[in-house]
């Protein structure tokens, strides 16, 4: 398994992880399998979507801001419901297949950290499975 780092500059952000998740499996030798991608925060997320143009991230974080909202009638006392909740709505684990040795996304794909109660420094872990066959 590996872990890496990144920090997060805003309360809310998608960080594109694409990259270092194509080198890990590169550098793995794993030529067919699956990738699995999970963070382990309460708070955080990982999401895959379109990284071509930067208004579908735009719009996602508002869509969830509209519907799951910064303050609002939370019992927890730490002020960062919202982010627990988004959380669990993004989901904190991928699943993406690994095939001639690269994590297998779409045209418009990337790999999405997403933070909720930033900034801060967070880590994700990514974990090759190889393909039994291979």
């Amino acid at each position: 398994m590996e872990t890496c780092m990144i920090k997060s500059k805003n309360r809310e952000a998608f960080i594109d992880i694409t990259s270092q998740v194509q080198e890990i499996v590169a550098a793995s030798g794993v030529r067919a399998g699956c990738c699995v991608i999970h963070v382990p925060h309460t708070t955080a997320a990982v999401t895959v979507n379109e990284g071509a143009d930067p208004s579908v991230q735009s719009d996602i974080l508002s869509y969830l801001a509209e519907r799951v909202p910064h303050r609002g009638s939370y019992r927890h006392m730490e002020g960062n419901s919202d982010a627990h909740i988004k959380s669990s709505l993004v989901g904190v684990s991928q699943v993406l297949l690994v095939e001639d040795g690269k994590v297998v996304l779409g045209t418009w794909q990337s790999i999405f950290f997403c933070e909720f109660d930033g900034p801060r420094s967070r880590r994700f872990h990514v974990q090759l499975v190889r393909d039994g066959t291979s």
